[in-house]
């Protein structure tokens, strides 16, 4: 299955080079402020295969004394061409600030790039200070998790353990890949004992002959990583855990959330200096007894809240750098129309991911799954918090369905890739299969781990399932007979020659020869636009007829599919 995902479905890990942000005596002065992310770098689906087309977005600052109402946007990407466009009809203020969005995307491919963004023509005048002008960003791209989990099906089960208490696996609760899937490396938290702090465990080449493992403990874990109950990795490298504790501050005052952190090994759990308070990033405080965490996009998580009985959505914003203690910039809404509670065994998780526009949650108090529409709603009344931020509200009138209401005891795991999601049963130790293609979701199979204590699951890059055992202090990969041999055209090299393409391009697998391939090739909407039976693993597909534009060109036999874009550019 050839797709490709941007650090693992819109990542950035982008280093922002800024000049002064300050006023200038110079009339025209606009500086680079960053790259939002991930609009910066939204997918496109169609036919439930996403395409790399990333938007450049982001923010400039107006450090000259002219209010400015038109100028040129452009960004380059390697050492490509400049992609420039004329903005008007603006009004950015001296010292406003203003966000951009360049109308022409760019077509990503797998891969280290790096991309730069600049702003020029201010009002049809040069920018009279340069050194603050480009935003420069290095951008890693992944494949994406196939979908091999009907390869589950049936099957008897393997279960590979990868760790245990011998690499101080202690108390799992939950664990997630660093979202540049190439490094398979496979992120653990341990709940551990509550004055200690919860920790990390690292594994680089997961589940591989040459795996290694290493545990972070941040020195103030006790406080910001206080009996950690879930761990999710954003886009842009960084992640979050959500505390277990009634305080971080360990006294009668409910007052602890999400802790924000680099993944980044030289901050992550090292002393960052003088009058810093550990390695944080940022942490919000509105959250006790957390069950649970999901990253929505960037610094945005959201939380199973176990004290408020509802969910939150934590957004940081800009995080406040090591150790220290700015958040007035943070914004906290709350949903809570279901309401949800923290599981009475108080160690069992409610784990809750994003996919797809939409949050699923594990709901153990009333034996279900449901999910929540990102993006829905509008903002109801302010509240009071424990913490001066920009903004602390009730969410109403956002769209949200029940997804599963039977056949669930405990659900404590949760994960989805494309039209399957898996959940994991604490009381049964089964992780069960689901087809989510319609609401209700129907059960397709059911996988006995045998594990007593299962908590978080995960969908590695492989595809394959993972999970840990709270009980057991272990973590697990479930194989099997079968399992993983998602296709074989896939195991094939499939190269698309020239791409772009001008008059044609012809399709080559070199690997098996498959006899009777069907060649389906569809147009961004979805339209088909050619069909071939493909014979001896070539064809050639003529293209001097068709529109300029990005094409999903889909390979398949009985068994087997595949799909890779190509551009055409005449």
């Amino acid at each position: 299955m050839i797709k490709t995902k941007l650090f693992g479905r819109l990542s950035l890990m982008a280093t922002v080079l800024l000049g002064a942000n300050f006023a200038s005596a110079q009339t025209y002065d606009l500086a680079g402020g960053a790259l939002t992310s991930p609009t910066l770098f939204d997918d496109i689906k169609t036919n439930h295969v996403w395409l790399p087309i990333k938007y450049v977005e982001g923010t400039l600052t107006n450090n000259g004394s002219a209010t400015i109402t038109s100028l040129d946007i452009n960004y380059k990407v390697d050492n490509g061409a400049t992609v420039t466009s004329n903005l008007t009809g603006l009004s950015i203020p001296s010292s406003g600030t203003y966000s951009f969005s360049h109308p022409t995307y760019w077509l990503a491919s797998i891969g280290t790039h790096t991309i730069k963004v600049w702003a020029s023509n201010l009002d049809g005048n040069a920018d009279s200070n340069n050194s603050n002008d480009t935003i420069t960003a290095t951008i890693v791209i992944s494949e994406t998790i196939p979908n091999i989990i009907n390869s589950y099906v049936g099957i008897t089960p393997v279960i590979t353990q990868i760790s245990s208490a011998q690499d101080q696996i202690d108390k799992p609760t939950d664990l997630d890949f660093h979202p540049d899937f190439g490094r398979k490396e496979l992120w653990v938290i341990n709940e551990r004992l509550a004055g200690n702090g919860g920790s990390v465990v690292i594994y680089d080449n997961a589940g591989e002959s040459n795996q290694t493992d290493q545990q972070k403990v941040d020195g103030n874990a006790w406080h910001f990583m206080s009996l950690p109950s879930g761990i999710a990795f954003s886009e842009n490298g960084n992640f979050a855990n959500s505390p277990g504790v009634f305080s971080a501050n360990h006294n009668s005052v409910p007052f602890t959330g999400p802790s924000l952190w680099s993944s980044d090994l030289s901050i992550f759990a090292q002393w960052a200096g003088p009058g810093t308070n550990g390695s944080h990033l940022d942490m919000l405080h509105e959250s006790p007894y957390s069950r649970g965490v999901a990253s929505e996009e960037h610094n945005v998580f959201w939380i199973y809240d176990g004290y408020n009985n509802d969910l939150a959505r934590y957004d940081f914003v800009e995080d406040h750098g090591p150790g220290n203690s700015d958040h007035d910039d943070g914004i906290i809404h709350r949903y809570g129309d279901f309401p949800v509670y923290k599981n009475a065994n108080s160690k069992i998780v409610n784990h809750i991911v994003v996919y797809d526009g939409w949050l699923y949650v594990t709901d153990a108090f009333n034996d279900r799954i449901f999910r929540l529409e990102l993006n829905t709603g509008t903002k109801g009344n302010n509240l009071n918090g424990y913490e001066n931020i920009a903004e602390y509200a009730e969410i109403t009138g956002y769209n949200w369905e029940n997804v599963v209401t039977t056949g669930l005891q405990d659900p404590a795991g949760i994960d989805v890739v494309d039209n399957r999601m898996i959940v994991s049963d604490y009381t049964t130790g089964d992780v069960i299969i689901y087809d989510i293609s319609s609401i209700p979701a129907t059960e397709i199979d059911r996988i006995a781990t045998g594990a007593t204590g299962i908590m978080g699951i995960k969908i590695g890059p492989e595809g394959k399932i993972w999970y840990v055992d709270y009980d057991a202090n272990t973590v697990n990969r479930i194989d099997g007979a079968g399992v993983g041999v998602e296709d074989l055209i896939s195991e094939n090299t499939l190269s698309i020659f020239p791409n772009p393409s001008k008059d044609n391009f012809s399709i080559n697998l070199k690997g098996v020869v498959l006899e009777d391939v069907n060649v389906n090739v569809y147009s961004l909407t979805g339209q088909l636009v050619y069909s071939t039976i493909m014979q001896n693993n070539s064809t050639v597909v003529r293209t001097e007829d068709w529109a300029d534009g990005i094409y999903q060109v889909h390979i398949s036999n009985n068994e087997y599919s595949s799909t890779q874009k190509v551009v055409v550019q005449h």
